[in-house]
């Protein structure tokens, strides 16, 4: 999954063309991108969308579990099964285990968004195996950290994607970019993020997809030497214990395999967008 788009839930009538601007995922925003007196004619036109039409690619990002809303949110949402919830200031294994008590068939998408939080990505992202992924809030984490610009949340994110790998989630995706018409702004901290090892990132505008695909996608040296080496290794058999030196003078063993199998899998998946 490369790619999540948000689209406030309070205009349904963005509902259909965030799903045909084509990213991996949809997300419902029920939280901050929905003013006060919006909150329940937002819940019910997210869950009814949803409750009519595919659920594989879409997730409900609730309201924070101390707001006012949060119980009609999760009652008005249990009915809809397996739904992928979006659980805003997640900081402990236990707010996740209040959400799947309430919505039991949920798949978890819990958000980081506090310093407690980030303390305790670990045992969130373990908290139960209907996580299926950690993300951070940034603009509420850098406040809360004092920290100005995305330079200061450079150890945070490399936490993140430690304890989501820890935890066998996996690559996690980056936040969103908030300046929508700076796209190379967008590249240029997605390539920041991928070097500390996120897969893919949230938009708030369709007009982000493509530069973020891009920034994601293994260059023709990474994939070149990523075959290169698997097809190496494999005809050493490496795989089954030993090296074996490549013609620029590597030695590969089998701990080295599984990063190339990881960009030669990303490019395949990339391709199958685009047919």
């Amino acid at each position: 999954m490369l790619t999540a788009l948000y689209v406030p839930a309070n205009r349904p009538d963005r509902f259909a063309k965030a799903v045909a601007a084509g990213p991996d995922l949809v997300v419902f925003d029920l939280e901050d991108a929905v003013p006060v007196a919006d909150k329940a004619d937002a819940r019910g036109w997210a869950v009814a969308w949803v409750a009519a039409n595919a659920r594989d690619r879409v997730e409900i990002r609730v309201n924070a579990l101390t707001s006012p809303w949060i119980e009609d949110d999760l009652a008005a949402i249990r009915a809809v099964p397996e739904v992928r919830l979006r659980i805003p200031k997640v900081e402990s294994a236990a707010d996740v285990h209040a959400v799947l008590e309430k919505v039991p068939s949920a798949r978890i998408t819990a958000l980081i968004e506090s310093p407690l939080g980030l303390e305790r990505a670990f045992e969130i992202a373990t908290a139960d195996p209907r996580v299926v992924a950690v993300a951070l809030g940034e603009a509420d984490l850098s406040s809360a950290l004092g920290v100005d610009g995305p330079e200061g949340l450079v150890w945070a994110r490399g936490r993140l994607v430690s304890a989501s790998r820890a935890a066998g989630l996996g690559a996690p995706m980056m936040s969103v970019y908030p300046h929508v018409h700076d796209l190379d702004g967008l590249r240029r901290t997605s390539e920041e993020g991928r070097a500390l090892g996120f897969v893919g990132r949230t938009a708030i505008h369709p007009r982000q997809l493509a530069p973020i695909v891009a920034a994601f996608t293994p260059t023709s040296a990474q994939v070149e030497a990523a075959e290169a080496l698997l097809a190496a290794a494999e005809k050493a058999e490496v795989a089954d214990g030993g090296v074996v030196v490549l013609p620029d003078g590597r030695m590969v063993d089998p701990a080295m395999i599984g990063r190339a199998r990881e960009v030669t899998a990303l490019l395949r998946e990339i391709r199958s967008r685009s047919r």
